[in-house]
């Protein structure tokens, strides 16, 4: 056996280095110096739960997230909790995701056109955001990155009924990971049109879809229940918009330069309906229901990258038209140049400071700033996650407005008092530490709970320390009057 033929056998598949290369992106600086803001540390709350308790949970909050919070609560068992447990799925869905758009942008357009699309994928803003999230993102971009492979492969194969099968499966548990991925299914159903799929291709298409939707249909009906959790999503604005509309102006450039070839979908067909729908699809129902955030379309960023790809591999072409031996440095030079330019925004992605707030970082301010005997209040609630994540920082203080913890009540906050007995508990302590969001980020007292909390504190006590970190915010109040009555917990 001659070398070179020894070099051909062994030689690497080419998802391989988009999906090495999304593995360096997603392992430098994935712990963000230890920090976790308030959406991963509801996945770390959970996660720790029992499978009982998980379940209790779920009838209460975040249905919608079932699944993956079950995937975690399996990762803590085996790995334990940290960081690197709680953001490497995201990596490894990532990494997935890359191999997966490569294999898609060979298929349809050429290996050079797989190949810078397989890389640009971890770079684009968005998915190097999500790419270290303690979230289901990720997981959900993989699912569609594998059914979007398969589609084609079925388009090209319609007998072959594993393909549909294994299609219906990652439909559904992206559905289950996330209903608003069934997004997805729209867009598919464009590039069938567009590409004028034959009559086999479509009844299976029919089939592997109904019943991944039938899959998903109790899940999403429950959630309906729990509308209240986006209640806090802010209404659609113009403003909003420009970031879809930039998406969709590179896309559109990208399926123009495309150059389908006779008897299979192009890049044009398969990309830009699965950034485009999903994109526009939320916006509709952002016009019924508040519903916009970009991460829950995060999957179209396939899209996305593997028009890019595209117009790459057109642009090696032209310039390799011109400038024999250009086509061959045009990709790596683009991609480093992009990563170059990028370089300020991806050190700022893995920064602390790149999410609203660190869950962690205040707690270490509580401990050096309380007492035993202190009793600490939350506003909102919600900032009990901070106890729940570091639990020692808070031992010998007394959470005085808490009637019921997060995991009996199933939720993520625990249950609190009326406000009169937390007026009443305020007006029992000496000092009382409160843990609320920093100046910048901080909304106005929305609740009753929280309204008797603040007044109580502002009539009644003194402001004695105040710390701010990443945030959060833990201000120690002193009582005005001598302290007659006795401390206590409400009941």
């Amino acid at each position: 056996m001659t070398s070179h033929t020894a070099v051909r056998r062994f030689r690497a598949p080419l998802w391989l280095l988009p999906t090495v290369w999304t593995l360096v992106l997603g392992a430098w600086g994935l712990s963000r110096q230890d920090s976790v803001w308030r959406d991963e540390a509801a996945t770390w709350q959970v996660a720790q739960r029992s499978t009982a308790e998980i379940w209790h949970t779920l009838e209460h909050v975040d249905a919608v997230h079932g699944l993956y919070y079950l995937v975690m609560h399996a990762l803590f068992d085996v790995f334990g909790p940290g960081t690197t447990t709680l953001r490497l799925p995201s990596v490894l869905a990532v990494a997935v995701a890359a191999a997966c758009v490569t294999v898609l942008g060979q298929r349809l357009v050429g290996p050079r056109a797989g190949l810078g699309a397989g890389l640009v994928l971890g770079l684009l803003p968005a998915v190097q955001f999500h790419l270290q999230e303690g979230r289901p993102y990720a997981l959900v971009t993989a699912g569609v990155a594998l059914s979007t492979l398969l589609l084609a492969a079925g388009f090209e194969r319609p007998d072959r009924s594993p393909y549909w099968a294994a299609y219906g499966t990652a439909v559904l548990l992206c559905g289950l990971l996330n209903w608003l991925s069934l997004l997805v299914l729209p867009a598919h159903l464009v590039t069938l049109v567009w590409t004028r799929a034959p009559r086999g291709t479509w009844k299976r298409w029919a089939a592997a879809s109904t019943i991944a939707v039938a899959g998903v249909l109790p899940l999403v009906l429950f959630s309906r229940s729990q509308s209240q959790q986006v209640a806090w999503i802010p209404p659609l604005t113009w403003h909003m918009m420009i970031g879809p509309a930039v998406l969709l102006a590179i896309g559109g450039l990208g399926a123009l330069l495309d150059r389908p070839r006779a008897g299979r979908p192009s890049a044009a067909a398969v990309g830009f309906p699965l950034l485009a729908v999903p994109q526009l699809g939320l916006i509709s129902l952002s016009l019924v229901k508040p519903l916009f955030l970009d991460r829950y379309v995060l999957f179209s960023m396939v899209g996305l990258a593997l028009l890019i790809g595209t117009a790459l591999d057109t642009a090696a072409r032209a310039a390799g038209a011109r400038f024999p031996g250009a086509s061959s440095w045009l990709l790596p030079v683009v991609v480093a140049l992009a990563a170059g330019a990028l370089l300020p925004q991806s050190l700022a992605k893995r920064s602390p400071a790149s999410r609203v707030d660190d869950v962690v970082a205040i707690a270490v301010e509580v401990r050096q700033l309380k007492r035993n005997g202190d009793a600490v209040l939350f506003m909102p609630a919600e900032r009990r996650d901070t106890e729940a994540l570091s639990p020692g920082a808070f031992s010998g203080l007394r959470d005085i407005a808490l009637v019921e913890g997060p995991e009996e009540s199933g939720t993520l906050k625990g249950r609190e008092a009326d406000e009169a007995p937390i007026r009443a508990a305020i007006l029992a302590q000496r000092r009382v530490l409160l843990v609320t969001d920093a100046t910048g980020v901080a909304k106005p007292p929305w609740t009753a709970r929280d309204r008797a909390k603040a007044s109580v504190l502002k009539e009644h006590f003194a402001v004695v320390a105040d710390q701010q970190v990443r945030g959060r915010r833990v201000t120690v109040y002193a009582r005005l009057e001598p302290h007659r009555a006795e401390g206590g917990r409400v009941r």
